[in-house]
Formats: C-alpha cells, sequence, structure tokens
C-alpha cells in the first residue's frame, strides 16, 4: 500500500533533529527520501555522548524509510550529481546556516535553473533575514528568545527546562512539513516551485501566540503561575501521596462539578469559578493538593478512571507505550531491520482512511544506498568507480 505522498521526491541534507524528523514524517507518508550525508562527518544524532546507547536508535527513527547517499559536497562533481538528482527530486530540505549551500554551489537560485519546479525548504534557527539570521541557536534558546519561557515555570524556579523541543519539532519540523506540503499544492495548481523559509523561532513566536495575545490587546505581560492555563488556577499537576501526580484540567462547569464532587469536595465548587482571583485560586489549589496527596496514584487511577472530568495520571514512558489508548492508536510500531528481525519505534500521528502509513525500514548505514542512487541518476559503472576513486563518495 503506497502513501498519500508517494509521488513527492525529497533531497535531505539536514542533520540533528528538526529536518530530519521532518523528513521522518514525509517518509512515513509514503515520499521518497534520499538523505545526503557527509561521509566523513559522522552524524551528531550518534556521537553526542550524552545520548550514550540511546543514539543508535534515535538515529535509526530519524532516518527510517529513507535511503543514504554518502557524497562530499567539496569534491569536484558532487555538485554535478546533485543537480542531475534534483532534475528527478522535486524537493530539497537543507538545515545549514543561511548561505552555506549557496557557497556550495547547490542552493536554490542554482538548483531553480536547474528545476523550475523545486520546492527548496531551509529549516533555521532564526530564519533567512533579520539580525539574528547567522546566529547559533538551541531550542531553549529559540523559546527564550519568543517569550514562552517568561511564563513557564515557576514564580519561585523561574523557567523549567522542556522534556521536548517545542522549538525544534514544533517549529521546525512541523513547520517544515506545512511548509513543503504547502508549497506542492501551490506547484500543483500553478507549475511553480518556491523557496519556503522555516524559522525555529518563528514557530515559537507562534506557538505562543494566546499568550502574546495577552499583550498585544490588553498591554499585559504575563508571568509564572499567572494566568488560567500556566498554573495560575487549579489547572496543574498534584502530588499523590507516593510521590506520582496526577493533571487535572477541569475547566468547563460540568468537569469541575464533577471532579469536587469525585474528590468529597462539593465546598470547592464556587472557588473554582473565581478562575482569575489568583489568591483564590492559590487558596483552592493547596486544598486540592492535601486532598490528592492523602491517596495512592493507584487509588486516584481508580476513581477518576471511573469518571469524565479532565483528569488523567502522569505516566512514564514504559506506561504510555503500554496504555491501551497508544496501542488501539498503533503510536508504537514494528520497524524492519537488515537482519531480518525489527525494532519497536514512535509510529506517525497521521491517520487516513485511505491509506496507511509506510515504515520500509530503520535507519540505513552512512551510504549504504550510493552505488543504487548514482545509477539511477545515470551514471555509468565506470563513471561511478572515477568518482569513488575522486573521493566524492568518502
Amino acid at each position: 500500500m503506497t502513501g498519500p505522498l508517494s509521488s513527492l521526491k525529497i533531497l535531505d541534507f539536514s542533520t540533528l533533529l528538526p529536518g530530519p524528523f521532518a523528513s521522518m514524517m514525509l517518509a512515513d507518508l509514503g515520499a521518497d527520501v534520499l538523505r545526503v550525508e557527509a561521509p566523513h562527518r559522522l552524524d551528531i544524532v550518534r556521537a553526542m555522548p550524552s545520548f550514550g546507547e540511546y543514539a543508535s536508535a534515535w538515529h535509526a527513527l530519524l532516518n527510517r524509510s529513507k535511503r543514504s547517499l554518502a557524497l562530499d559536497l567539496k569534491k569536484p562533481g558532487a555538485v554535478d550529481i546533485v543537480k542531475k538528482l534534483v532534475k528527478t527530486y522535486d524537493i530539497v530540505l537543507e538545515q545549514f546556516r543561511p548561505g552555506v549551500m549557496d557557497r556550495l554551489g547547490i542552493g536554490y537560485d542554482a538548483l531553480c535553473q536547474v528545476n523550475t519546479a523545486l520546492i527548496y525548504c531551509a529549516i533555521t534557527g532564526y530564519g533567512q533575514t533579520g539580525p539574528y539570521k547567522d546566529r547559533a541557536g538551541h531550542d531553549n534558546n529559540y523559546l527564550a528568545l519568543a517569550g514562552v519561557m517568561s511564563h513557564t515555570g515557576r514564580k519561585e524556579g523561574g523557567p523549567l527546562p522542556m522534556g521536548v523541543q517545542v522549538a525544534d519539532v514544533g517549529g521546525g519540523s512541523y513547520g517544515a512539513v506545512t511548509g513543503i506540503l504547502a508549497a506542492a499544492i501551490h506547484r500543483s495548481q500553478t507549475g511553480e516551485g518556491q523557496f519556503v523559509d522555516i524559522s525555529m523561532f518563528d514557530g515559537s513566536v507562534a506557538w505562543n501566540a494566546p499568550a502574546v495575545s495577552h499583550y498585544l490587546v490588553g498591554n499585559q505581560n504575563p508571568e509564572w503561575e499567572g494566568w488560567q492555563l500556566n498554573g495560575g488556577s487549579f489547572y496543574d499537576f498534584y502530588r499523590t501521596a507516593d510521590g506520582r501526580y496526577l493533571s487535572v484540567g477541569s475547566l468547563e462547569p460540568k468537569f469541575w462539578t464533577g471532579f469536587c464532587n469525585a474528590i468529597g469536595r462539593p465546598d470547592l465548587i464556587d472557588d473554582g469559578f473565581k478562575i482569575d482571583d489568583l489568591e483564590t485560586q492559590k487558596i483552592l489549589k493547596s486544598q486540592i493538593q492535601k486532598v490528592i496527596g492523602s491517596r495512592t496514584f493507584e487509588e486516584w487511577v481508580s476513581v477518576f478512571a471511573q469518571v469524565d472530568v479532565c483528569v488523567e495520571p502522569v505516566l512514564n514512558v514504559s506506561e504510555m507505550v503500554e496504555h491501551p489508548q497508544t496501542q488501539a492508536r498503533q503510536m508504537i510500531v514494528d520497524v524492519p531491520k537488515p537482519d531480518g528481525s525489527t525494532q519497536p519505534q514512535v509510529g506517525s500521528p497521521f491517520k487516513f482512511s485511505k491509506s496507511q502509513p509506510v515504515y520500509k525500514h530503520v535507519g540505513s548505514a552512512l551510504g549504504r544506498h550510493t552505488d543504487e542512487v548514482i545509477t539511477e541518476a545515470g551514471y555509468s559503472a565506470e563513471e561511478i568507480e572515477q568518482l569513488r576513486a575522486a573521493g566524492v563518495f568518502g
């Protein structure tokens, strides 16, 4: 069964997380993704010491269903190979700082002369323009400058490190996928390709839109634990007697009333409706904590399994993996490995009535498909050997 994006062919020059995660999602949906890798530069995802033994599993996830072409872009002949591939691979994805691909001779201006319908997507930290366009950054930097961390945290402790890469994946990966698909629709209507400029900073600002609206309309800066959804109300997390946590999101009147009845404190109902009174909310939260802290995690899980009031347990990863909702949604899948076995991985979040995600294989070894790809591009066996001798493939 082919995926809904089986007509798309993508040359992926990206590394780290945002670009590879984006092209992984596109590959899951059936796109033909060819990863172009530097032969003498170890993939930083596999090499990063902090990832330890898990690095190979991350690499296998991010590069599943993609072919790998080893290509030294600084060697004579490499640029010609890219330009030949671009004639049939109609989308380019890269994640270098602005200008790097231009200096290599394979930037948008050069490649769109080869393929006028080319869609060229560049993911950067701060975009192709502006005073920060050449500045380095990571997820927490983008979130900090976007104002997200000014109201994500606790008053007493300040901003908290995110457990997920919001800017990288939310702004970069999903931004790239959305931009590429929008450009593909535009091309199907007009025949025109275009440059897609994705900034992780821009994406972080966009994710921060509800809070930013408070300032733009009311000239009010949101603060830690200062409004309804960031800890300023009973909408929060509460510790159980055995050190686990529950998430309480009972915002609507019927859910709040049901929650209070479920914990045996109907006397708290009226205070819950005083959502803008921060002092009342502070006292209310202490009362909720006292009740939740009187019973164990499993006891509360049993209570709230019987009532639908927007209260759920904070699961660890192993519990999430085994959760019936995770299993029912096929969010953990078995992906083929070269030796015939499989590796469990996180599945695609996209569900369609007419097709299923495609999981061809886990991430491949560097350059595994080089000969196959170069042959498909029209090079003879003799030409391939000459290129190899010249070090083009490493």
